[in-house]
């Protein structure tokens, strides 16, 4: 699987800067709202040192890296729900990624202009709230028509549905995003209508159903020294994850070999870049692992979701994997680079016959029989 995340924010935030230092695509940039019309489209490879390690003492002929596919989403504006600024054809894009990222100004500059005219990041992020909440409405208010009309006609399970419909409507309507697990007005629920509730969000697809990670976006002076969201901003976004990044510094590292990128790091004291950052807190925010194989054809990186058991990991690499799995030959892939090699591992005992119950872990090199 590949995990596919939709950058949003409003016009003139960093957005298509931040995609093209990520992503090394360079797309349209332009000082004015709408610049990006159709959503661009990169495909990043997830760094992962464990890769080229094993690929060493595998002597592997190729390195096979997870990847994370990023979409640049045209800048959202006031009334984007009801068509404002191309508002819905945009929308549409983000209804098709895993998790939203969105980009929230931090940085003051006065050569790039804001659409409100005034750095207020809280604002910002109550603009594009607002508008997915809109956008979700319009969605829930629709299928609850059909519901209501199903349950006129006493269809089995309507009046469940629309019961549940009805509390997702008003939760949207006090303002509060329908994120996973359920929450607000849907907290009360019992088990039975909480699992059919998590169907539903699932068929309707709501947009603040997505896991969102907020991406502030501040000048490399800010970076520097070691700004932080204010309480206000983190009471804004609640339990969602936040990455701190220099859109402008991700652009100078983009630019840079590796280990130039490296020393820039290092002088502005900062650990790892705004990628690495942004990859990781996207891989826990999805609750997704990655494990490996190794051999002299390739050495290649699996993502799959957390607590998948051996059958569903090997399912990764082909559907026969899952369908016909017998059992798994399992080692952590640092007990195998200190082996050495696969020979040395099975010497020293350290390889293990897993079988379908196993639940892989992240950094498990696996070799499946089938």
């Amino acid at each position: 699987m590949s995990l596919k995340i939709g950058i949003v924010g409003l016009p003139n935030v960093g957005k298509s800067t931040l995609f093209n230092a990520l992503t090394r695509k360079k797309v349209d940039i332009a000082n004015y709202p709408f610049c990006t019309i159709e959503p661009n489209v990169g495909v990043v490879e997830v760094p992962d040192e464990r890769l080229e390690k094993l690929g060493d003492i595998s002597r592997s002929k190729k390195i096979v890296p997870a990847v994370v596919e990023f979409v640049d989403i045209a800048g959202l504006v006031k009334g984007a729900a009801i068509g404002e600024g191309l508002g819905n054809k945009f929308l549409s894009h983000i209804r098709e990624v895993d998790a939203i990222a969105e980009v929230v100004r931090i940085f003051e500059d006065g050569d790039i202009a804001h659409i409100s005219d005034k750095i207020d990041p809280v604002s910002d992020i109550e603009v594009i709230e607002y508008e997915l909440i809109l956008k979700d409405l319009d969605v829930v208010a629709s299928r609850l028509q059909n519901a209501q009309s199903e349950l006129r006609s006493r269809q089995r399970g309507a009046e469940e549905r629309v019961r549940i419909l009805e509390m997702i409507e008003q939760c949207l309507k006090t303002g509060h995003p329908v994120n996973m697990p359920l929450s607000v007005s849907l907290a009360d629920l019992d088990a039975k209508d909480t699992q059919l509730a998590e169907i539903m969000l699932g068929e309707l697809q709501l947009l603040t159903a997505k896991p969102i990670i907020y991406i502030f976006n501040c000048s490399e002076k800010q970076v520097q020294g070691g700004w932080q969201p204010t309480s206000t901003m983190k009471d804004k976004i609640g339990a969602s994850p936040y990455v701190i990044i220099s859109a402008k510094i991700e652009s100078e590292l983009s630019e840079l070999p590796p280990r130039e990128r490296s020393e820039l790091l290092e002088s502005l004291g900062i650990s790892q870049s705004g990628l690495d950052q942004l990859i990781k807190t996207s891989y826990e925010t999805l609750g997704l692992i990655t494990f490996l194989t190794t051999g002299e054809d390739e050495t290649r990186a699996w993502t799959i979701p957390a607590g998948s058991l051996a059958p569903r990991a090997g399912r990764a690499i082909h559907s026969d994997f899952e369908e016909k799995f017998i059992r798994a030959e399992v080692i952590a892939w640092d007990k195998l680079l200190n082996a050495g090699s696969y020979a040395r591992a099975r010497e020293l005992g350290l390889l293990r016959i897993e079988g379908k119950q196993y639940a892989v872990r992240d950094g498990d090199v696996i070799e499946f029989k089938i």
